[in-house]
């Protein structure tokens, strides 16, 4: 064997030993035999880019649908952020606020000027658009993130320290629309 033949196998076998192969993590299943849910953890910097990946593929989908983008609003996204707590304590996914409150009760109670098109909320250990996708499966969430009147959109969070996230996302009409009337 030539010297270059012996320092190129050589390197070959040097390089192959700092490489690892991937490790199989094994799938863990619950009682039901099915695999349990991978915990989606979101670090504290991971806010604006979840904001914005879900604003881009709810815009995407909109689009595809012949409806205008939906910009980000504080507001709205207060409104988002404030339920998605309150749903955690409560321990339940569902409209209605603690304190008795509906989706127009907190969208007033931050000020939005426009008016409230509709609120999807989820309890999951899925990620924002694994969310995104099973509001689009059901035809009464999937007309909120569709709704040709809708101008404004927020969208929050919280993560309990199981993993398990309540999302919340609120659509809203601002500008030209009425405001919210009791």
């Amino acid at each position: 064997m030539n010297r270059r033949t012996f320092l190129a196998l050589s390197s070959a076998l040097a390089i192959a030993a700092c490489t690892t192969a991937p490790v199989e993590t094994p799938n863990r299943l619950g009682p039901d035999g099915r695999p349990l849910p991978k915990v989606y953890r979101i670090g504290p910097g991971d806010r604006g880019k979840i904001q914005y990946r879900l604003l881009d593929s709810v815009n995407a989908l909109r689009q595809a649908a012949g409806a205008a983008p939906v910009s980000l609003n504080a507001q709205l996204n207060a409104a988002a952020a404030t339920h998605a707590r309150d749903m955690a304590v409560q321990n339940r996914p569902w409209h209605f606020g603690s304190d008795g409150s509906s989706p127009i009760d907190r969208v007033r109670r931050v000020g939005y000027p426009g008016r409230l098109i509709g609120e999807d909320i989820s309890e999951t250990y899925e990620t924002e658009l694994e969310t995104l996708a099973a509001w689009m499966e059901n035809p009464d969430t999937k007309r909120v993130v569709l709704d040709p009147n809708a101008t404004d959109l927020g969208f929050e969070w919280h993560q309990e320290d199981n993993g398990k996230i309540w999302w919340v996302m609120v659509l809203g009409a601002a500008g030209g629309a009425a405001p919210i009337q009791s």
